[in-house]
């Protein structure tokens, strides 16, 4: 028989281990949950459908998760989203369709008006940053001064003749396939282009974050930004650099989610920012700063995704399906909250 001793221990580990992986396991238990009440939910079909979703809000996460681990926090990411995706599809409508916002634009090479929307979102960032690094504006007010002002902007650009304000239609069918595309045969076992992309990404900002002096920077600075500066670390260039990245994904998720849909308003991204915050936060993003990982945000983003496809595959209430969002975030904060203190 155990000791009293190894008991103790042994259920400090296994808290331990509940309290270190509680993003996983509440995962698991979602999807257990969903596939005992409707076992057709455990299906390839489902499972694509469901990475599908995941995609461009893993990348929209992804710019807001550098922001957050420095401290910051950036509410313009959905307005940016907004504007890539208005700018990618005008650029990108079909010489036959009738409604075109560029009447006499020649067909454009489909990598420019993305480098231009992903661009244009950049220029957004780099503002971001020199406003909070240089100016000490608090990161909330800031970014949310430039979400309203992106918001205009967009719609400014939107409301042109001589068709004012309509949707964005008419796309060639190159930028569709960015979105809608796939690699492998066609069925349950292809690849969408956009999964791909999201995944290449993802390991893209792996690498920034755990193998580049600008990813240690980053933690230092979300750590303790006076020890970071005194111990060497350019913080003003920093910060500018990660609100930069932030907001050129959210120029490429922006581009990707109208390559997905088929067109683009003025109203695209709205609420997307609270979106990729929440992931990031349930992700193990730390709300303090100088925490967080690529993989915790994938698992985030993947959380709300079981969320919203599989709640509504089982018929689940949408009201209920918002109050469970709730009480996860609120959650995974309150774990978050309960670590620092502990490391302090």
């Amino acid at each position: 028989m155990k000791t009293e001793l190894e008991q103790k221990l042994t259920s400090g580990k296994i808290k331990d281990f509940c309290i270190n992986n509680a993003i996983v396991l509440v995962l698991i238990s979602l999807i257990i949950f969903i596939a005992i009440r409707e076992p057709s939910f455990l299906s390839l079909r489902n499972l694509r459908n469901i990475l599908t979703m995941s995609a461009t809000r893993l990348i929209i996460a992804l710019g807001v998760a550098g922001i957050l681990i420095t401290g910051g926090t950036d509410l313009s990411a959905g307005r940016s989203v907004g504007l890539a995706a208005v700018l990618s599809s005008s650029l990108l409508q079909s010489q036959d369709y009738p409604r075109r916002m560029y009447e006499n634009l020649p067909s454009l090479p489909l990598i420019i008006p993305v480098l231009i929307a992903i661009t244009v979102c950049g220029m957004v960032g780099l503002a971001n940053g020199i406003i909070v690094s240089k100016l000490k504006v608090p990161p909330f007010i800031a970014t949310l001064g430039s979400m309203v002002a992106v918001y205009g902007i967009t719609s400014i650009y939107f409301d042109r003749p001589p068709y004012g304000a309509q949707p964005i239609g008419g796309l060639n069918s190159s930028f569709s396939a960015l979105g809608t595309g796939f690699i492998g045969p066609n069925g349950l076992f292809s690849l969408p282009y956009i999964v791909l992309i999201a995944a290449f990404i993802a390991v893209l900002m792996w690498v920034v974050y755990n193998k580049t002096r600008l990813g240690k920077n980053v933690y230092a600075i979300g750590g303790n930004s006076e020890a970071a500066r005194v111990s060497g670390v350019n913080v003003v260039k920093t910060l500018i650099t990660v609100y930069i990245i932030g907001s050129a994904l959210y120029g490429l998720g922006g581009t990707l989610e109208a390559a997905r849909t088929g067109g683009a308003t003025n109203n695209y991204g709205n609420g997307y920012e609270l979106d990729a915050i929440a992931a990031c936060v349930v992700g193990g993003v730390s709300v303090s700063g100088g925490v967080g990982t690529v993989g915790g945000v994938v698992v985030g983003v993947l959380i709300f995704s079981v969320i919203n496809y599989g709640l509504t595959f089982i018929n689940v209430n949408p009201y209920w399906q918002q109050i469970i969002k709730g009480l996860i975030i609120v959650a995974a904060v309150a774990i978050d909250i309960r670590k620092y203190l502990a490391r302090r």
